[in-house]
């Protein structure tokens, strides 16, 4: 279902312009694609699962109400790397047939889609170019919630474990990344919809992770520095 026109509208309606790529630009098409999803739901009787997953909901790496908001989150435990690796796995072991389809998504750089694609058709909008490699965000996110670490600690560990591939200076520069979203997009988490535990690790606000939407990271990242 194309949603151009849907959000050309709404561009109009609320005065925006179009041109100008910003956060209304971006999260407008997300919350219009749920909003189809929704409905066509309602026609259906059906229900929206969501997408998103346990390193997206501690990134708040979603549209507050777009891809945020489903009526199942079924993904909502699995960590993103454990995500790829699962489908991975299922192309070689069980769905032969879309086994092409399944590893192409794998190679596929995740994107959010949310700004138009290159002249030649390469996807412009990189997650992991924008808030770093969700490898090393898996790693903090179990060792700052399942171990409860400090971030000195988890930075030492994340130097031993991933030697030769991030320096100490980028390991660093997504670590700050990674407590400042996790705090400032809590609100996002504090209305999350039904989803179940996967692993050791949950952000259910009802069940596992108990924080105020206005809990600060300063003293995080002062250790941190």
């Amino acid at each position: 279902i194309l949603i151009a026109a849907a959000c050309d509208q709404h561009f109009a309606d609320i005065q925006h312009d179009p041109t100008v790529r910003d956060a209304t630009y971006e999260n407008t098409q997300a919350r219009e694609r749920t909003q189809i999803l929704m409905d066509v739901a309602n026609q259906t009787d059906g229900i929206v699962i969501g997408t998103g997953d346990l390193s997206e909901l501690a990134l708040g790496w979603a549209t507050y109400n777009g891809d945020h908001m489903s009526m199942y989150g079924l993904n909502a435990g699995i960590p993103k790397t454990m995500v790829r690796s699962m489908v991975e796995w299922i192309a070689e072991n069980r769905f032969f047939k879309v086994r092409s389809i399944l590893m192409d998504i794998i190679d596929t750089p995740i994107s959010p889609e949310l700004l138009p694609a290159a002249e030649t058709g390469e996807i412009k909008q990189v997650t992991e170019d924008l808030v770093g490699p969700y490898e090393l965000h898996d790693f903090f996110i179990y060792n700052f919630m399942k171990n409860g670490y400090s971030p000195e600690k988890i930075l030492f560990l994340a130097k031993k474990a991933f030697e030769g591939a991030y320096d100490e200076e980028t390991i660093i520069k997504w670590l700050r990344t990674f407590i400042r979203r996790f705090f400032n997009q809590q609100f996002k988490r504090s209305c999350l919809p039904d989803g179940p535990k996967i692993g050791s690790v949950g952000l259910s606000p009802r069940g596992d992770w108990h924080m105020p939407s206005d809990a600060w990271s300063s003293d995080f990242l002062d250790s941190l520095e």
